[in-house]
């Protein structure tokens, strides 16, 4: 399934579900209402298209997540990377650091994900 195509309203629907699940649908409408200014029917209109779409279930009245915060933020920026860099992730880092220095301690932590990611 492709979980990569989340427009931004979507996302921050997504993102009150995951800091309150499982979660009571009247309360994710009134959740939804406080934090997003959204009206009753917007936000069960959102619950339906999210669980069509396999993100989340709405089951007795209790909305639960189908696929966690991070899976769709790894998904979306390998998306991104892909489509606005060609994949290059060296490409996509020299863009985001835009002549910017980082910490030793950033450059430490970057060292050892990439350690820890590198093909043998």
């Amino acid at each position: 399934m492709d979980y990569a195509k989340l427009c931004d309203s979507d996302y921050r629907f997504m993102c009150v579900v995951w800091d309150n699940a499982p979660v009571n649908s009247g309360e994710l409408v009134k959740l939804c209402q406080d934090q997003l200014g959204w009206k009753k029917s917007t936000t069960y209109t959102v619950v339906r298209k999210m669980c069509e779409k396999g993100y989340i279930a709405n089951e007795d009245a209790t909305v639960s997540v189908l696929i966690s915060k991070e899976q769709v933020q790894a998904d979306e920026s390998a998306y991104f990377v892909e489509r606005t860099f060609d994949g290059s992730l060296p490409g996509f880092i020299a863009a985001f650091l835009g002549g910017k220095k980082i910490s030793k301690e950033e450059a430490k932590m970057l060292k050892k994900m990439i350690d820890e990611h590198r093909e043998e």
